[in-house]
């Protein structure tokens, strides 16, 4: 491998959001590694859902951005100088993986190993802190030693970079805490939802249906063999509150008469596990009234800064409403479980890759669901294409 080299060159081009809609290719400074970091050279970057709704609203719930921020955050890259004080197991030339979450380390959450829940957390790509910590859809960065994780032997960059999703569903299952046996309801058959239904499926989950609006994702998800069955939810206008909830008991109705939930006995009262992959309302509610009694509702999906949950019905049969918030703790087993082939051939997901100066069009294939070939766009990736 042919390591990149960054010499003589003070600046690199970078995908910077301004707003809504606004997001250009821009020149912006190269910076060296400081003491406790490395650079890297980035190789590809998973398009999220978080960055498409920066793309689309200027803003993530509530996170509003202020400043122009660079996106991305799904990444991988190979080390290209390490500071002359470094001596430890990492190495120029080492693929690795950026967990893009900076904590401070020294609060009660860091210290009990929940820093996913520091406040002092800067996060790539984030507007929830000001000034923003910029993302990776650039071509060249810095990032703390501590935060990279080397690559198993034969995992390629692009695969690599469905870590840090697959970090978000680790942190679901484990709050899940699920046995062998399960019967499990995706919400959502994006890229987080089909690595939740994945790794139910390989968990020992007998029963796993996803449920989304486009067939095409579902059909993706029944080739692979992540799903027992699939059910298409019409598509409609966003409604909240009172119209949302009327929306989710509708759709939990159809679901009760889907053939594969009918056909499992005690199916049509609820699932073991709810994985709300969307951040939709209707479906957020949707998620209470699916839950079986006793069980729990995994709040996985974000988007909807306030919303009517239909917390009535989860009291009197305790269903469990968990959020969950990015991660902690996940990466060196969600590297290890893609390297081993345990989830099945999720390379597969990576239907869309285009270089850094084709990011705009990235995003908007990413927004319609569809790229210009008419191909369903199930994780985009954007990058340095030839770097491996």
């Amino acid at each position: 491998m042919t390591i990149p080299s960054f010499e003589g060159r003070s600046t690199q081009k970078a995908a910077v959001c301004h707003g809504a809609v606004d997001l250009r290719i821009e020149d912006k400074p190269i910076a060296a590694p400081k003491d406790g970091e490395a650079q890297i050279a980035m190789g590809v970057t998973g398009l999220c859902g978080s960055d498409l709704h920066y793309y689309v609203a200027g803003a993530n719930g509530t996170f509003k951005i202020q400043a122009p921020m660079v996106l991305g955050h799904e990444s991988c890259g190979v080390i290209t100088a390490l500071p002359a004080s470094y001596a430890g197991p990492l190495a120029v030339g080492d693929r690795v993986a950026l967990e893009v979450g900076i904590n401070c380390k020294n609060c009660h959450y860091c210290k009990i190993g929940r820093y996913n829940l520091c406040k002092g957390m800067r996060f790539a790509s984030s507007a929830k802190t000001f000034p923003h910590l910029d993302g990776t859809l650039c071509e060249v960065m810095t990032h703390p030693l501590d935060l990279l994780h080397k690559l198993p032997a034969g995992l390629d960059l692009p695969l690599a970079a469905l870590a840090e999703p697959l970090s978000v569903v680790l942190h679901a299952y484990r709050r899940a805490q699920l046995q062998p046996g399960a019967r499990v309801l995706v919400l959502g058959a994006g890229a987080v939802g089909l690595l939740a239904a994945a790794l139910a499926k390989a968990s020992g989950a007998t029963t796993v249906v996803a449920v989304d609006i486009e067939q095409g994702k579902l059909d993706f998800a029944a080739k692979q063999g992540w799903v027992t069955g699939t059910h298409l939810l019409p598509r409609g206008a966003r409604v909240s509150g009172l119209d949302a909830l009327e929306v989710a008991k509708t759709q939990w109705e159809g679901l009760q008469k889907d053939e594969v939930v009918a056909s499992v006995e005690g199916l049509a009262e609820g699932f073991d596990a709810v994985f709300e992959c969307t951040g939709v309302e209707s479906c957020m509610q949707l998620a209470v009234l699916a839950a079986a009694p006793g069980t729990k509702v995994l709040y996985v999906g974000m988007g909807t800064a306030n919303l009517t949950l239909p917390i009535g019905p989860s009291m009197i049969r305790e269903v469990d409403l968990i959020g969950v918030f990015r991660y902690c703790n996940t990466y060196p087993e969600a590297l290890a479980l893609l390297g081993s082939g345990k989830l099945g051939d999720v390379s597969k997901m990576i239907t869309q890759r285009y270089p850094l100066d084709r990011a705009v069009e990235a995003f908007e294939d990413l927004r319609r669901g569809k790229d210009k070939d008419g191909n369903t766009v199930i994780k985009a990736v954007v990058g340095n294409l030839e770097l491996k």
